[in-house]
């Protein structure tokens, strides 16, 4: 018994050293975490359940058999973040560069199959080199499995990928997949092929920061969600983040009392608005003043500006908030804007999570970049995203809901529940103006009339209450009511059912 002791005692302790001391320390040196030190302030103290600790790779080939390390660079388990269960898979860039072998893919395989199961959301800490040259297509298949259990998995629990390193090649498609990418300024970086490759090939020069860092993926490519500072910012922040989420897509999310009255009325909304229709203001003050306590965690907030995603709470719930901001392109709807907000509604969507919507858009942007960029699709992505939501969908339209746009942005024919407007809104086919100068285009000479039949236009046609008249509007608020009127449509929301057509899955407009 004592040799069976001792020998349990030597494996858990090199795995629990990894690479070795000299390698923990040049992780730190470069600013970066240990694997095990990654779990540590990831979950929540005491919990964490390891997995799979003596796992060893196979691989004989190029004196692969006398390099065996316990765990074989990477840490798997699970524990409670808050006092909910989460899965988490940490790759240990001590070990082999956190380069993913057959083994390597079959501990994080097996508790993302663990996860599905349960009902439970998977967290991956990425710091990897790669596949595993050595071990040839195993290493590959070993990706493909992972693959396949990442798109199991979509809408049926939460995945987030959190790039704390590394993260090139093949390994990049299995954050692509995830529902949130998380990235570490400095330290961290994601591509397909390597700036070496890049030189030889296409003869670009490039850095590893400049061709993926945190910069280039949270403001470029979209590709990133958003980027921390350091590894403790970014799993704190995380540990923020999954306050949101339910567990699964059959769980309601998680509740958190608030001491936030749910009929507070806030007074300075009534002047948010300038009397200068073409003059912009700042939508996040609108939503953190209607929110629980001023906490919204915006998602992409460096990446297609000219709209808002994000997460709040109201009396306590957690809301998924979409906004048009006029302070960018004046609030237009763009390829990359459209893109965005369709992936964050359908995510609302898979997880029974309420959109509100702040409407305040002058339509899609015009140019032959968007149009040769495939705006149309595009624009049809967020249309189909928010028709195809079955959750709550409150809109608020604040000033401008011109054409197109109007429709696409949660407008009560796309199965809106609550749909109001502020006594300022615009609701037409084209702004006023505009719209004067195409019916009375042989009267352009004559500026007396075309502002007399400007203001005729804006008076019968764009405001709230021709849209109300025909019950798109369900209500024109007073903004200083608008928390208050949310809360109480959420309230009478909480229930609803609704439900699409059976269909195996639907065609998205790629």
């Amino acid at each position: 018994m004592k040799e069976i002791l001792k020998k349990l005692n030597q494996k858990r302790d090199l795995a629990i050293v990894g690479g070795g001391k000299k390698r923990q320390e040049s992780q730190h040196k470069k600013g970066k975490l240990t694997a095990r030190e990654r779990i540590e302030i990831l979950l929540d103290e005491g919990t964490f359940e390891e997995w799979d600790m003596f796992v060893e790779h196979r691989c004989s080939e190029f004196d692969m058999d006398k390099q065996k390390i316990p765990g074989d660079g990477v840490v798997t388990g699970y524990g409670t973040i808050n006092g909910r269960l989460t899965f988490v898979f940490s790759q240990d860039f001590t070990v082999f560069g956190g380069s993913l072998s057959e083994s390597h893919a079959e501990k994080i395989c097996k508790i993302m199959d663990k996860a599905l199961q349960v009902g439970a959301p998977v967290i991956g800490l990425n710091d990897s080199g790669g596949a595993r040259i050595q071990e040839g297509v195993a290493s590959l298949a070993g990706y493909a499995e992972v693959f396949q259990r990442n798109v199991l998995s979509s809408g049926v629990i939460p995945q987030i990928s959190v790039i704390m390193g590394p993260c090139a090649g093949g390994a990049v498609y299995s954050p692509a997949m995830t529902d949130f990418i998380f990235m570490v300024r400095d330290t961290s970086y994601m591509f397909v092929t390597g700036p070496d490759v890049l030189k030889t090939v296409t003869h670009e020069e490039v850095s590893h920061e400049e061709l993926g860092g945190a910069s280039t993926h949270t403001k470029k490519s979209g590709v990133s969600d958003l980027a921390f500072e350091n590894d403790v910012e970014a799993l704190f922040q995380l540990r923020r983040f999954m306050g949101f989420l339910p567990s699964s897509n059959k769980e309601l999310p998680p509740l958190r009392k608030s001491e936030d009255p749910a009929d507070r009325i806030e007074f300075s909304l009534d002047t948010l608005i300038p009397d200068n229709p073409n003059k912009p203001y700042d939508m996040k003050e609108l939503i953190t003043k209607v929110v629980d306590d001023r906490d919204f965690f915006e998602t992409q907030p460096d990446y297609a500006a000219n709209i808002i995603t994000g997460f709040a709470r109201m009396t306590g719930s957690p809301i998924g908030i979409v906004a048009n901001q006029p302070m960018v392109l004046a609030g237009c709807l763009d390829n990359n804007s459209a893109r965005k907000a369709a992936r964050f509604v359908r995510f609302c969507d898979c997880f029974n999570i309420p959109i509100i919507t702040f409407v305040d858009v002058p339509g899609f942007l015009p140019g032959t970049s968007q149009e040769y960029n495939g705006i149309i699709k595009h624009g049809a992505k967020l249309l189909f995203a928010f028709a195809e939501a079955t959750v709550p969908k409150i809109t608020v339209i604040t000033r401008k809901a011109y054409g197109g746009a109007y429709d696409v942005m949660s407008s009560k024919h796309l199965r809106g529940d609550v749909n109001y407007a502020w006594p300022q809104a615009e609701i037409a086919v084209m702004g006023p103006k505009g719209a004067v100068e195409i019916i009375f285009r042989g009267e352009i000479g004559n500026k007396d009339k075309i502002e007399q039949k400007t203001n005729e236009y804006r008076e019968k046609l764009a405001n709230p209450f021709v849209a109300g008249s025909r019950g798109f509007i369900d209500d024109v608020i007073m903004p200083n009511t608008t928390r208050k009127r949310i809360c109480r449509s959420l309230e009478m929301l909480k229930n609803k059912k609704l439900t699409n057509p059976w269909k195996k899955h639907d065609n998205i407009p790629l």
